[in-house]
């Protein structure tokens, strides 16, 4: 089975972002239900992004947006919780960018880790070739001119030649006479 090639970590992230919107959707209940979390958590934001944004249209449309009418307590509370859940449906994928792009450095710091290792590995080795070919340059220098090689190979073909050469051939002998 291979599991490098699939990328589990980001199966991994889709699956927290999957459960965020659940996760969203109970923190939004449980802002409506508390007193405490709609009170303090839900309404400020909600009432400073009603005002932000009211100003905002009031201005696109050229009028002077000096006040704005808070929201209902109700209307307030339902939109903080719906910003809440947004802010952790984001939060949570913005957790999982941040978390994907420290993995990918990670592997990419590694990559560059593996080529200076290679690079250094050819290195020593160039170095070492460069030793051994200075070795052969000397033992190359320190051997017998080339004119003294050629005179004894020469020689050497001379007396392989000698060697080689098939026996003259014997020389005729004198056919006795019948008469002695």
């Amino acid at each position: 089975m291979v599991v490098g090639a699939f990328p589990m970590a980001k199966l991994l992230y889709l699956g927290i972002r999957q459960v965020s919107k659940p996760l969203a959707n109970r923190i939004k209940e449980a802002a409506r239900r508390s007193e405490f979390f709609k009170t303090y958590i839900c309404l400020p934001p909600a009432q400073l992004y009603h005002w932000a944004e009211m100003r905002a249209k009031m201005r696109l449309m050229g009028f002077s947006a000096e006040a704005v009418k808070p929201l209902s307590e109700e209307a307030a509370a339902e939109l903080g919780a719906e910003l809440l859940g947004e802010a952790t449906v984001f939060l949570v994928g913005g957790g999982c960018l941040v978390l994907e792009y420290w993995r990918h450095q990670a592997y990419q710091r590694r990559k560059e880790g593996e080529q200076c290792a290679a690079w250094d590995a050819m290195r020593d080795e160039v170095g070492r070739l460069a030793l051994a070919l200075k070795a052969l340059q000397a033992q190359v220098q320190a051997a017998p001119p080339r004119g003294a090689l050629e005179e004894l190979q020469a020689q050497i073909q001379e007396v392989r030649a000698q060697l080689c050469a098939p026996d003259p051939p014997p020389a005729p002998q004198a056919e006795p006479t019948p008469a002695e």
